[in-house]
């Protein structure tokens, strides 16, 4: 419950106990993040996942999704999708998901809002073959892959 007394000063902080009462104990919290590659005041209203989220919808990189196709269904039809709606409809799945499992919501939407940042047009592609050889390895070796790969991953 958000208190009418609020100084907007004190509103990260009052975001940040709330998401501690009502996350699960699994979630990450906002004021846990590990932080960012360059330092910087915090944000008096918004949490740090919440400016992530901000800094990319505002961003160049994301704008341009609206100018690549995501699927190509029929060159006679007038309806086509962009990666800029399926990353939003993506974050909207996201989001609902992150709710229901009492997961960070501010997180899981500027993860999904980012994802396709940065895959080049041919990249679909270009996963095939990466898809072929992956199936000619072992679950273990794909799994070793993985977690190599995620444990770079960070907050």
């Amino acid at each position: 419950m958000i208190q009418d007394n609020l100084a907007p000063t004190q509103f990260r902080e009052h975001q940040e106990a709330l998401e501690a009462q009502t996350l699960a104990p699994y979630a990450v919290l906002s004021a846990n993040t590990r932080g960012r590659e360059k330092q910087e005041e915090l944000d008096p209203i918004r949490t740090e996942f919440q400016r992530d989220r901000d800094r990319i919808l505002h961003s160049k990189a994301f704008r341009r999704l609206k100018h690549k196709t995501q699927v190509f269904i029929d060159p006679e039809e007038d309806h086509y999708r962009t990666r800029l709606t399926h990353t939003l409809e993506v974050a909207q799945i996201a989001r609902t998901l992150a709710r229901a499992l009492r997961l960070n919501e501010d997180l899981t939407e500027a993860i999904t809002l980012a994802h396709d940042l940065g895959i080049p047009p041919s990249a679909t592609a270009a996963r095939r073959p990466w898809a072929r050889s992956c199936a000619s390895t072992s679950p273990a070796q794909s799994s070793s892959t993985t977690t190599r790969a995620s444990a770079s991953w960070t907050y």
